[in-house]
Protein backbone atom coordinates (compact mmCIF):
# COMPACT_ATOMS: atom_id res chain seq x y z
CA UNK A 1 0.00 0.00 0.00
CA UNK A 2 1.36 3.40 -0.95
CA UNK A 3 2.19 5.78 1.88
CA UNK A 4 0.77 9.29 1.62
CA UNK A 5 3.20 12.18 1.35
CA UNK A 6 3.87 13.92 4.66
CA UNK A 7 1.56 16.89 5.25
CA UNK A 8 2.90 20.29 6.36
CA UNK A 9 3.11 21.03 10.09
CA UNK A 10 -0.21 22.47 11.28
CA UNK A 11 -0.90 24.92 14.11
CA UNK A 12 -2.16 22.01 16.20
CA UNK A 13 1.07 20.08 15.54
CA UNK A 14 3.09 23.05 16.74
CA UNK A 15 1.00 23.29 19.89
CA UNK A 16 1.50 19.57 20.57
CA UNK A 17 5.26 19.88 20.15
CA UNK A 18 5.47 23.01 22.29
CA UNK A 19 3.38 21.60 25.13
CA UNK A 20 5.29 18.32 25.17
CA UNK A 21 8.68 19.96 24.93
CA UNK A 22 8.17 22.22 27.93
CA UNK A 23 8.46 19.19 30.19
CA UNK A 24 11.80 18.31 28.69
CA UNK A 25 12.94 21.90 29.19
CA UNK A 26 11.99 21.47 32.83
CA UNK A 27 13.82 18.16 33.09
CA UNK A 28 17.14 19.53 31.86
CA UNK A 29 16.73 22.94 33.47
CA UNK A 30 16.61 21.18 36.83
CA UNK A 31 19.37 18.76 35.86
CA UNK A 32 21.78 21.50 34.93
CA UNK A 33 20.88 23.71 37.90
CA UNK A 34 21.76 20.99 40.35
CA UNK A 35 24.89 19.96 38.47
CA UNK A 36 26.15 23.51 37.97
CA UNK A 37 25.46 24.45 41.58
CA UNK A 38 26.75 21.18 43.10
CA UNK A 39 29.65 22.93 44.87
CA UNK A 40 27.32 25.50 46.47
CA UNK A 41 24.73 22.86 47.36
CA UNK A 42 27.51 20.82 48.99
CA UNK A 43 28.34 23.76 51.26
CA UNK A 44 24.69 24.55 51.99
CA UNK A 45 23.39 21.04 52.71
CA UNK A 46 26.46 18.96 53.61
CA UNK A 47 28.51 21.50 55.56
CA UNK A 48 29.16 19.07 58.42
CA UNK A 49 31.54 17.16 56.15
CA UNK A 50 34.94 18.17 54.82
CA UNK A 51 34.92 19.89 51.45
CA UNK A 52 35.81 16.82 49.38
CA UNK A 53 33.28 14.53 51.07
CA UNK A 54 30.58 17.20 50.90
CA UNK A 55 31.07 17.48 47.13
CA UNK A 56 30.89 13.69 46.76
CA UNK A 57 27.65 13.63 48.78
CA UNK A 58 26.24 16.42 46.62
CA UNK A 59 27.07 14.39 43.51
CA UNK A 60 25.45 11.32 45.07
CA UNK A 61 22.28 13.29 45.83
CA UNK A 62 22.43 14.42 42.21
CA UNK A 63 22.81 10.80 41.10
CA UNK A 64 19.94 9.63 43.34
CA UNK A 65 17.45 11.36 41.06
CA UNK A 66 18.79 9.39 38.12
CA UNK A 67 18.92 6.06 39.91
CA UNK A 68 15.16 6.08 40.55
CA UNK A 69 14.20 7.19 37.04
CA UNK A 70 13.66 3.63 35.74
CA UNK A 71 11.19 3.03 38.60
CA UNK A 72 9.32 6.16 37.54
CA UNK A 73 9.34 4.80 34.00
CA UNK A 74 7.64 1.61 35.21
CA UNK A 75 5.09 3.44 37.37
CA UNK A 76 4.06 6.16 34.95
CA UNK A 77 4.65 4.09 31.82
CA UNK A 78 2.07 1.61 33.07
CA UNK A 79 -0.42 4.41 33.74
CA UNK A 80 0.27 5.97 30.34
CA UNK A 81 -0.52 2.73 28.52
CA UNK A 82 -3.65 2.11 30.59
CA UNK A 83 -5.33 5.51 31.07
CA UNK A 84 -3.67 7.68 28.43
CA UNK A 85 -0.64 9.76 27.54
CA UNK A 86 -2.02 13.24 28.27
CA UNK A 87 -3.08 12.88 31.89
CA UNK A 88 -0.09 10.79 32.89
CA UNK A 89 2.50 13.26 31.77
CA UNK A 90 0.43 16.11 33.19
CA UNK A 91 0.87 14.48 36.61
CA UNK A 92 4.61 13.94 36.05
CA UNK A 93 5.31 17.57 35.25
CA UNK A 94 3.39 18.71 38.34
CA UNK A 95 5.49 16.47 40.58
CA UNK A 96 8.73 17.40 38.88
CA UNK A 97 8.02 21.13 38.83
CA UNK A 98 6.91 21.39 42.45
CA UNK A 99 9.93 19.36 43.62
CA UNK A 100 12.28 21.68 41.75
CA UNK A 101 10.61 24.76 43.23
CA UNK A 102 10.73 23.41 46.78
CA UNK A 103 14.53 22.92 46.57
CA UNK A 104 14.69 26.72 46.45
CA UNK A 105 12.94 27.11 49.82
CA UNK A 106 14.41 24.24 51.87
CA UNK A 107 16.47 25.57 54.83
CA UNK A 108 20.15 24.63 54.79
CA UNK A 109 22.17 22.47 57.20
CA UNK A 110 23.10 25.40 59.43
CA UNK A 111 19.40 26.11 60.01
CA UNK A 112 17.83 22.67 60.49
CA UNK A 113 20.73 20.24 60.67
CA UNK A 114 20.55 16.78 59.15
CA UNK A 115 16.94 17.29 58.07
CA UNK A 116 18.22 19.56 55.27
CA UNK A 117 20.11 16.92 53.26
CA UNK A 118 17.35 14.37 53.98
CA UNK A 119 14.72 16.69 52.47
CA UNK A 120 17.00 17.53 49.54
CA UNK A 121 17.54 13.86 48.70
CA UNK A 122 13.79 13.16 49.06
CA UNK A 123 13.05 15.93 46.56
CA UNK A 124 15.68 14.56 44.18
CA UNK A 125 13.99 11.16 44.40
CA UNK A 126 10.59 12.70 43.61
CA UNK A 127 12.10 14.55 40.66
CA UNK A 128 13.68 11.32 39.42
CA UNK A 129 10.43 9.37 39.62
CA UNK A 130 8.57 12.10 37.74
CA UNK A 131 11.31 12.36 35.11
CA UNK A 132 10.92 8.62 34.56
CA UNK A 133 7.42 9.22 33.26
CA UNK A 134 7.86 12.60 31.62
CA UNK A 135 10.11 11.82 28.66
CA UNK A 136 8.30 8.66 27.54
CA UNK A 137 4.99 10.49 27.64
CA UNK A 138 6.27 13.48 25.69
CA UNK A 139 8.02 11.40 23.02
CA UNK A 140 5.08 9.04 22.59
CA UNK A 141 2.55 11.89 22.49
CA UNK A 142 4.42 13.83 19.80
CA UNK A 143 5.26 10.77 17.69
CA UNK A 144 1.65 9.58 17.75
CA UNK A 145 0.51 13.00 16.49
CA UNK A 146 3.17 13.18 13.75
CA UNK A 147 2.42 12.22 10.15
CA UNK A 148 4.31 9.29 8.67
CA UNK A 149 7.64 10.45 7.29
CA UNK A 150 7.92 13.31 9.81
CA UNK A 151 8.28 11.52 13.15
CA UNK A 152 12.03 12.10 13.29
CA UNK A 153 11.65 15.81 12.59
CA UNK A 154 8.74 16.26 15.01
CA UNK A 155 10.24 14.38 17.96
CA UNK A 156 13.61 16.07 17.39
CA UNK A 157 12.06 19.24 18.79
CA UNK A 158 11.80 17.46 22.15
CA UNK A 159 15.51 16.69 21.97
CA UNK A 160 16.25 20.30 21.03
CA UNK A 161 14.43 21.72 24.00
CA UNK A 162 16.42 19.48 26.33
CA UNK A 163 19.47 21.49 25.32
CA UNK A 164 17.43 24.68 25.48
CA UNK A 165 16.70 23.76 29.09
CA UNK A 166 20.43 23.73 29.75
CA UNK A 167 20.82 27.03 27.94
CA UNK A 168 17.99 28.57 29.93
CA UNK A 169 19.54 27.46 33.18
CA UNK A 170 22.88 28.94 32.11
CA UNK A 171 21.24 32.28 31.41
CA UNK A 172 19.39 32.29 34.73
CA UNK A 173 22.46 31.25 36.76
CA UNK A 174 24.80 33.70 35.04
CA UNK A 175 22.26 36.52 35.20
CA UNK A 176 21.58 35.97 38.90
CA UNK A 177 25.30 35.74 39.67
CA UNK A 178 26.01 38.96 37.84
CA UNK A 179 23.09 40.82 39.41
CA UNK A 180 23.80 39.76 43.01
CA UNK A 181 27.57 39.20 43.08
CA UNK A 182 29.35 35.99 44.02
CA UNK A 183 29.05 36.36 47.81
CA UNK A 184 25.30 36.97 47.83
CA UNK A 185 24.73 34.29 45.20
CA UNK A 186 26.64 31.68 47.22
CA UNK A 187 24.79 32.70 50.40
CA UNK A 188 21.16 32.85 49.21
CA UNK A 189 21.00 33.88 45.55
CA UNK A 190 21.49 30.29 44.33
CA UNK A 191 17.87 29.68 45.36
CA UNK A 192 16.48 32.08 42.75
CA UNK A 193 17.02 29.79 39.69
CA UNK A 194 15.06 27.05 41.49
CA UNK A 195 12.28 29.45 42.49
CA UNK A 196 11.72 30.90 39.01
CA UNK A 197 11.01 27.38 37.74
CA UNK A 198 7.46 27.87 39.01
CA UNK A 199 6.87 30.08 35.95
CA UNK A 200 7.79 27.23 33.62
CA UNK A 201 5.52 24.92 35.56
CA UNK A 202 2.52 27.24 35.40
CA UNK A 203 2.90 27.77 31.65
CA UNK A 204 3.37 24.08 30.94
CA UNK A 205 0.36 22.95 32.99
CA UNK A 206 -1.87 25.62 31.44
CA UNK A 207 -1.02 24.53 27.91
CA UNK A 208 -1.20 20.80 28.60
CA UNK A 209 -4.68 21.09 30.10
CA UNK A 210 -5.91 22.36 26.73
CA UNK A 211 -4.48 19.45 24.74
CA UNK A 212 -6.35 16.43 23.35
CA UNK A 213 -5.36 12.83 23.92
CA UNK A 214 -3.07 11.14 21.39
CA UNK A 215 -5.09 10.06 18.31
CA UNK A 216 -3.32 6.69 18.26
CA UNK A 217 -4.25 5.97 21.90
CA UNK A 218 -7.80 7.28 21.36
CA UNK A 219 -8.31 4.92 18.43
CA UNK A 220 -6.86 1.97 20.34
CA UNK A 221 -9.04 2.70 23.37
CA UNK A 222 -12.17 2.98 21.21
CA UNK A 223 -11.38 -0.45 19.76
CA UNK A 224 -10.92 -1.90 23.25
CA UNK A 225 -7.31 -2.88 22.59
CA UNK A 226 -5.54 -1.13 25.47
CA UNK A 227 -3.27 -3.30 27.58
CA UNK A 228 -4.60 -4.56 30.91
CA UNK A 229 -1.10 -5.46 32.14
CA UNK A 230 1.55 -3.43 30.27
CA UNK A 231 4.34 -4.40 32.69
CA UNK A 232 3.90 -8.14 32.19
CA UNK A 233 3.43 -7.70 28.45
CA UNK A 234 6.55 -5.54 28.15
CA UNK A 235 8.88 -7.52 30.37
CA UNK A 236 7.22 -10.89 30.87
CA UNK A 237 7.11 -11.85 27.19
CA UNK A 238 10.50 -12.57 25.61
CA UNK A 239 9.62 -11.10 22.21
CA UNK A 240 9.14 -7.67 23.85
CA UNK A 241 11.74 -8.02 26.62
CA UNK A 242 14.39 -8.82 24.01
CA UNK A 243 13.70 -5.52 22.25
CA UNK A 244 13.82 -3.64 25.57
CA UNK A 245 17.27 -5.11 26.33
CA UNK A 246 18.58 -4.39 22.84
CA UNK A 247 17.20 -0.84 22.97
CA UNK A 248 19.19 -0.32 26.18
CA UNK A 249 22.58 -1.78 25.24
CA UNK A 250 22.34 -1.11 21.50
CA UNK A 251 20.98 2.45 21.61
CA UNK A 252 20.31 4.38 24.81
CA UNK A 253 23.42 3.44 26.83
CA UNK A 254 25.71 4.86 24.15
CA UNK A 255 23.42 7.80 23.47
CA UNK A 256 23.38 8.65 27.18
CA UNK A 257 27.14 8.71 27.77
CA UNK A 258 27.71 10.76 24.62
CA UNK A 259 25.07 13.24 25.75
CA UNK A 260 26.46 13.63 29.25
CA UNK A 261 30.08 13.74 28.06
CA UNK A 262 29.42 16.38 25.44
CA UNK A 263 27.38 18.77 27.52
CA UNK A 264 27.90 18.14 31.22
CA UNK A 265 31.20 16.31 31.68
CA UNK A 266 32.87 18.78 29.34
CA UNK A 267 31.81 21.59 31.66
CA UNK A 268 33.06 19.74 34.74
CA UNK A 269 36.35 19.06 32.96
CA UNK A 270 36.78 22.77 32.22
CA UNK A 271 36.07 23.90 35.76
CA UNK A 272 37.46 21.04 37.85
CA UNK A 273 40.41 19.68 35.85
CA UNK A 274 41.43 22.75 33.85
CA UNK A 275 40.64 25.31 36.57
CA UNK A 276 38.71 27.64 34.27
CA UNK A 277 36.52 30.05 36.24
CA UNK A 278 32.84 29.11 36.38
CA UNK A 279 31.52 32.14 34.51
CA UNK A 280 33.87 31.69 31.54
CA UNK A 281 33.23 27.94 31.34
CA UNK A 282 29.45 28.45 31.42
CA UNK A 283 29.62 31.08 28.68
CA UNK A 284 31.73 28.81 26.46
CA UNK A 285 29.27 25.94 26.91
CA UNK A 286 26.30 28.25 26.28
CA UNK A 287 27.80 29.45 22.99
CA UNK A 288 28.47 25.88 21.87
CA UNK A 289 24.90 24.90 22.73
CA UNK A 290 23.53 27.76 20.63
CA UNK A 291 25.72 26.70 17.71
CA UNK A 292 24.81 23.03 18.00
CA UNK A 293 21.08 23.20 18.78
CA UNK A 294 19.79 23.45 15.16
CA UNK A 295 21.51 20.16 14.37
CA UNK A 296 19.00 18.28 16.53
CA UNK A 297 16.34 19.18 13.97
CA UNK A 298 18.70 18.51 11.08
CA UNK A 299 19.58 14.99 12.21
CA UNK A 300 15.98 14.26 13.26
CA UNK A 301 14.72 15.21 9.80
CA UNK A 302 17.62 13.40 8.11
CA UNK A 303 16.70 10.25 10.01
CA UNK A 304 13.30 10.33 8.29
CA UNK A 305 15.16 9.96 5.00
CA UNK A 306 18.18 7.71 5.63
CA UNK A 307 17.17 6.03 8.89
CA UNK A 308 17.68 6.53 12.61
CA UNK A 309 20.21 3.77 13.22
CA UNK A 310 23.13 4.94 11.05
CA UNK A 311 23.06 8.46 12.50
CA UNK A 312 22.92 7.36 16.14
CA UNK A 313 25.65 4.73 15.78
CA UNK A 314 27.86 7.11 13.78
CA UNK A 315 27.69 9.59 16.67
CA UNK A 316 28.66 6.88 19.16
CA UNK A 317 31.53 5.72 16.94
CA UNK A 318 32.94 9.22 16.49
CA UNK A 319 32.76 9.80 20.23
CA UNK A 320 34.63 6.59 20.99
CA UNK A 321 37.50 7.35 18.60
CA UNK A 322 37.85 11.13 19.15
CA UNK A 323 37.24 11.83 22.85
CA UNK A 324 40.89 11.49 23.92
CA UNK A 325 42.31 13.83 21.25
CA UNK A 326 39.45 16.32 21.67
CA UNK A 327 39.80 16.61 25.45
CA UNK A 328 43.60 16.78 25.11
CA UNK A 329 43.17 19.65 22.65
CA UNK A 330 40.72 21.27 25.06
CA UNK A 331 43.44 21.28 27.73
CA UNK A 332 45.91 22.95 25.39
CA UNK A 333 43.37 25.61 24.37
CA UNK A 334 41.87 26.35 27.80
CA UNK A 335 44.93 25.99 30.03
CA UNK A 336 48.08 25.86 27.90
CA UNK A 337 50.29 26.33 30.96
CA UNK A 338 48.93 23.11 32.45
CA UNK A 339 49.44 21.24 29.17
CA UNK A 340 53.02 22.52 28.94
CA UNK A 341 53.77 21.61 32.56
CA UNK A 342 52.40 18.10 32.08
CA UNK A 343 54.59 17.63 29.01
CA UNK A 344 57.79 18.99 30.58
CA UNK A 345 57.53 18.16 34.28
CA UNK A 346 55.98 14.73 34.69
CA UNK A 347 54.60 13.88 38.11
CA UNK A 348 54.94 10.43 39.66
CA UNK A 349 53.83 8.89 42.93
CA UNK A 350 56.21 6.16 44.09
CA UNK A 351 54.52 4.22 46.87
CA UNK A 352 53.86 0.82 48.39
CA UNK A 353 50.78 -0.41 46.43
CA UNK A 354 49.31 -1.91 49.60
CA UNK A 355 49.11 1.61 51.08
CA UNK A 356 47.17 3.03 48.13
CA UNK A 357 43.39 2.91 48.63
CA UNK A 358 40.55 3.33 46.17
CA UNK A 359 39.50 6.73 47.48
CA UNK A 360 35.80 6.66 46.76
CA UNK A 361 34.25 7.36 50.14
CA UNK A 362 30.53 8.20 49.82
CA UNK A 363 29.73 7.43 53.47
CA UNK A 364 32.70 9.40 54.86
CA UNK A 365 33.48 6.54 57.23
CA UNK A 366 36.95 5.74 55.90
CA UNK A 367 40.01 7.74 56.85
CA UNK A 368 42.76 7.81 54.26
CA UNK A 369 45.91 8.50 56.26
CA UNK A 370 48.62 6.47 54.54
CA UNK A 371 51.41 8.37 52.84
CA UNK A 372 50.22 7.17 49.41
CA UNK A 373 46.64 8.29 50.05
CA UNK A 374 47.72 11.69 51.35
CA UNK A 375 49.92 12.26 48.31
CA UNK A 376 47.13 11.34 45.89
CA UNK A 377 44.59 13.46 47.74
CA UNK A 378 46.78 16.53 47.41
CA UNK A 379 47.56 15.94 43.74
CA UNK A 380 43.92 15.28 42.89
CA UNK A 381 42.78 18.47 44.64
CA UNK A 382 45.39 20.40 42.63
CA UNK A 383 44.18 18.78 39.34
CA UNK A 384 47.60 17.29 38.69
CA UNK A 385 47.84 14.11 36.61
CA UNK A 386 50.44 11.62 37.74
CA UNK A 387 51.85 8.18 37.08
CA UNK A 388 51.97 5.43 39.71
CA UNK A 389 55.24 3.66 40.45
CA UNK A 390 55.41 0.68 42.81
CA UNK A 391 57.82 0.90 45.75
CA UNK A 392 59.03 -1.78 48.20
CA UNK A 393 56.69 -2.69 51.06
CA UNK A 394 56.79 -0.28 53.97
CA UNK A 395 58.27 2.58 51.93
CA UNK A 396 56.81 6.04 52.52
CA UNK A 397 55.36 7.61 49.38
CA UNK A 398 57.47 10.04 47.38
CA UNK A 399 56.05 12.52 44.90
CA UNK A 400 58.35 13.58 42.10
CA UNK A 401 57.52 16.75 40.19
CA UNK A 402 59.91 16.95 37.28
CA UNK A 403 63.32 16.57 38.96
CA UNK A 404 62.08 17.64 42.41
CA UNK A 405 61.27 15.03 45.02
CA UNK A 406 58.69 15.80 47.72
CA UNK A 407 58.73 13.44 50.68
CA UNK A 408 55.54 12.61 52.56
CA UNK A 409 57.73 11.80 55.57
CA UNK A 410 58.58 15.18 57.08
CA UNK A 411 61.03 16.16 59.83
CA UNK A 412 60.11 16.64 63.48
CA UNK A 413 61.17 20.30 63.24
CA UNK A 414 58.76 20.87 60.36
CA UNK A 415 55.96 19.22 62.33
CA UNK A 416 56.66 21.30 65.44
CA UNK A 417 56.48 24.54 63.44
CA UNK A 418 53.29 23.50 61.65
CA UNK A 419 51.67 22.38 64.94
CA UNK A 420 52.36 25.76 66.47
CA UNK A 421 50.82 27.52 63.47
CA UNK A 422 47.74 25.27 63.56
CA UNK A 423 47.22 25.84 67.29
CA UNK A 424 47.54 29.60 66.86
CA UNK A 425 44.97 29.57 64.04
CA UNK A 426 42.58 27.53 66.19
CA UNK A 427 42.98 29.98 69.09
CA UNK A 428 42.25 32.92 66.77
CA UNK A 429 39.17 31.17 65.41
CA UNK A 430 37.83 30.47 68.90
CA UNK A 431 38.38 34.06 69.99
CA UNK A 432 36.64 35.50 66.92
CA UNK A 433 33.70 33.08 66.87
CA UNK A 434 30.25 34.47 67.73
CA UNK A 435 28.79 32.08 70.26
CA UNK A 436 25.41 31.93 68.51
CA UNK A 437 26.80 31.29 65.03
CA UNK A 438 25.83 27.69 64.30
CA UNK A 439 27.80 27.40 61.07
CA UNK A 440 31.03 28.64 62.66
CA UNK A 441 30.45 26.44 65.70
CA UNK A 442 30.12 23.38 63.51
CA UNK A 443 33.29 24.30 61.62
CA UNK A 444 35.17 24.87 64.88
CA UNK A 445 34.04 21.54 66.28
CA UNK A 446 35.34 19.81 63.18
CA UNK A 447 38.70 21.59 63.43
CA UNK A 448 39.01 20.55 67.07
CA UNK A 449 38.19 16.96 66.19
CA UNK A 450 41.12 16.78 63.77
CA UNK A 451 44.47 15.51 64.93
CA UNK A 452 46.69 18.56 65.26
CA UNK A 453 49.72 16.47 64.37
CA UNK A 454 48.03 15.10 61.23
CA UNK A 455 47.01 18.64 60.32
CA UNK A 456 50.60 19.71 60.79
CA UNK A 457 51.94 16.91 58.60
CA UNK A 458 49.41 17.74 55.90
CA UNK A 459 50.35 21.40 56.06
CA UNK A 460 54.05 20.67 55.71
CA UNK A 461 53.58 18.26 52.82
CA UNK A 462 51.03 20.54 51.12
CA UNK A 463 53.37 23.50 51.35
CA UNK A 464 56.33 21.62 49.89
CA UNK A 465 54.20 20.09 47.14
CA UNK A 466 52.70 23.46 46.24
CA UNK A 467 56.17 24.95 46.01
CA UNK A 468 57.39 22.11 43.78
CA UNK A 469 54.37 22.47 41.48
CA UNK A 470 54.88 26.22 41.32
CA UNK A 471 58.56 25.76 40.46
CA UNK A 472 57.58 23.31 37.70
CA UNK A 473 55.15 25.94 36.31
CA UNK A 474 51.96 24.05 37.17
CA UNK A 475 49.27 26.78 37.22
CA UNK A 476 46.91 27.19 40.18
CA UNK A 477 44.18 28.22 37.72
CA UNK A 478 43.76 28.87 34.02
CA UNK A 479 45.16 32.19 32.82
CA UNK A 480 42.43 33.95 30.86
CA UNK A 481 44.94 35.95 28.82
CA UNK A 482 46.12 32.64 27.32
CA UNK A 483 42.63 31.15 27.00
CA UNK A 484 41.89 30.39 23.32
CA UNK A 485 38.17 31.11 23.16
CA UNK A 486 37.72 30.28 19.48
CA UNK A 487 39.34 26.85 19.77
CA UNK A 488 37.50 26.04 23.01
CA UNK A 489 34.14 26.92 21.44
CA UNK A 490 35.00 24.90 18.32
CA UNK A 491 35.89 21.82 20.38
CA UNK A 492 32.82 22.14 22.60
CA UNK A 493 30.64 22.62 19.52
CA UNK A 494 32.04 19.41 18.05
CA UNK A 495 31.10 17.58 21.26
CA UNK A 496 27.59 19.06 21.05
CA UNK A 497 27.39 17.99 17.39
CA UNK A 498 27.97 14.39 18.49
CA UNK A 499 25.19 14.88 21.04
CA UNK A 500 22.78 15.99 18.31
CA UNK A 501 23.63 12.93 16.21
CA UNK A 502 22.83 10.43 18.96
CA UNK A 503 19.98 12.33 20.58
CA UNK A 504 18.12 13.90 17.67
CA UNK A 505 16.68 10.66 16.22
CA UNK A 506 16.46 8.58 19.43
CA UNK A 507 12.90 9.48 20.49
CA UNK A 508 11.39 8.48 17.15
CA UNK A 509 13.34 5.24 17.09
CA UNK A 510 12.31 4.21 20.59
CA UNK A 511 8.65 4.93 19.83
CA UNK A 512 8.84 2.87 16.63
CA UNK A 513 10.46 -0.13 18.29
CA UNK A 514 7.38 -1.02 20.36
CA UNK A 515 3.67 -1.68 19.69
CA UNK A 516 1.12 0.98 20.68
CA UNK A 517 -0.49 -0.94 23.55
CA UNK A 518 2.77 -1.11 25.56
CA UNK A 519 4.77 1.70 23.94
CA UNK A 520 4.88 4.16 26.86
CA UNK A 521 6.05 1.46 29.30
CA UNK A 522 8.45 -0.33 26.99
CA UNK A 523 10.31 2.68 25.61
CA UNK A 524 10.55 4.51 28.95
CA UNK A 525 12.50 1.82 30.78
CA UNK A 526 15.50 1.46 28.42
CA UNK A 527 15.63 5.23 27.96
CA UNK A 528 15.79 5.92 31.68
CA UNK A 529 18.13 3.07 32.56
CA UNK A 530 20.41 4.33 29.81
CA UNK A 531 20.16 8.01 30.71
CA UNK A 532 19.51 7.61 34.43
CA UNK A 533 22.12 4.98 35.24
CA UNK A 534 24.70 4.82 32.44
CA UNK A 535 24.54 8.56 31.78
CA UNK A 536 23.54 10.02 35.14
CA UNK A 537 26.31 8.19 36.97
CA UNK A 538 28.98 9.30 34.50
CA UNK A 539 30.35 12.19 36.64
CA UNK A 540 30.69 9.95 39.71
CA UNK A 541 32.24 7.07 37.78
CA UNK A 542 34.64 9.31 35.88
CA UNK A 543 35.68 11.03 39.12
CA UNK A 544 36.41 7.66 40.76
CA UNK A 545 38.44 6.45 37.76
CA UNK A 546 40.52 9.64 37.66
CA UNK A 547 41.14 9.52 41.41
CA UNK A 548 42.26 5.90 41.21
CA UNK A 549 44.52 6.12 38.16
CA UNK A 550 45.89 9.65 38.56
CA UNK A 551 45.31 10.62 34.92
CA UNK A 552 42.73 13.34 34.42
CA UNK A 553 41.79 11.93 30.99
CA UNK A 554 41.13 8.38 32.16
CA UNK A 555 37.55 9.17 33.18
CA UNK A 556 36.84 9.21 29.44
CA UNK A 557 37.29 5.44 29.30
CA UNK A 558 33.82 5.07 30.82
CA UNK A 559 31.90 6.75 27.95
CA UNK A 560 34.30 5.41 25.32
CA UNK A 561 33.78 1.76 26.30
CA UNK A 562 30.00 2.12 26.56
CA UNK A 563 29.67 4.05 23.29
CA UNK A 564 31.88 1.51 21.53
CA UNK A 565 29.81 -1.38 22.87
CA UNK A 566 26.65 0.31 21.63
CA UNK A 567 28.11 0.61 18.13
CA UNK A 568 28.83 -3.13 18.01
CA UNK A 569 25.57 -4.35 19.58
CA UNK A 570 23.35 -1.84 17.82
CA UNK A 571 25.03 -2.46 14.49
CA UNK A 572 24.52 -6.22 14.74
CA UNK A 573 21.12 -6.58 16.38
CA UNK A 574 19.02 -3.37 16.13
CA UNK A 575 16.70 -3.09 13.13
CA UNK A 576 15.94 0.14 11.27
CA UNK A 577 12.53 1.57 12.22
CA UNK A 578 11.77 4.67 10.12
CA UNK A 579 9.11 2.91 8.03
CA UNK A 580 7.36 1.18 10.93
CA UNK A 581 3.56 1.56 11.23
CA UNK A 582 3.18 2.92 14.77
CA UNK A 583 -0.57 2.21 14.75
CA UNK A 584 0.20 -1.49 14.90
CA UNK A 585 -0.47 -3.29 18.18
CA UNK A 586 1.47 -6.48 17.50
Amino acid sequence: MAIAAPRPMSAQDKKVIFASSLGTVFEWYDFYLYGALAAIIAKQFFSALDEGSAFVFALLAFAAGFIVRPFGALLFGRLGDMIGRKYTFLVTILIMGLSTFIVGVVPNYAAIGVAAPVILIALRLMQGLAMGGEYGGAATYVAEHAPHGKRGAYTAWIQTTATLGLLLSLVVVLGTRKALGEDAFADWGWRIPFLVSILLLALSVYIRLSMDESPVFTKMKAEGKTSKAPLSESFGQWKNLKIVILALVGLTAGQAVVWYSGQFYALLFLTQALKVDDATANIMVAISLMIGTPFFILFGALSDKIGRKPIILAGCFLAAVTYFPVFTALTKAANPDLAAAQAIAKVTVTADPSECSFQFNPTNTKKFTSSCDIAKQKLASASVSYDNVAAPAGTAAVVKVGDTEVLTAVTSEDIATAKSDAENQLAELNAAMPKDNTAVAVATARVKALSVEKTAKDAVFSGKLAEALKTAAYPAKAVMAKFDKVTVVALLSYLVLLVTMVYGPIAAMLVELFPTRIRYTSMSLPYHIGNGWFGGLLPTMAFAIVAQTGNMYNGLWYPIIIAGSTVVIGGLFIKETKNVDIYAND
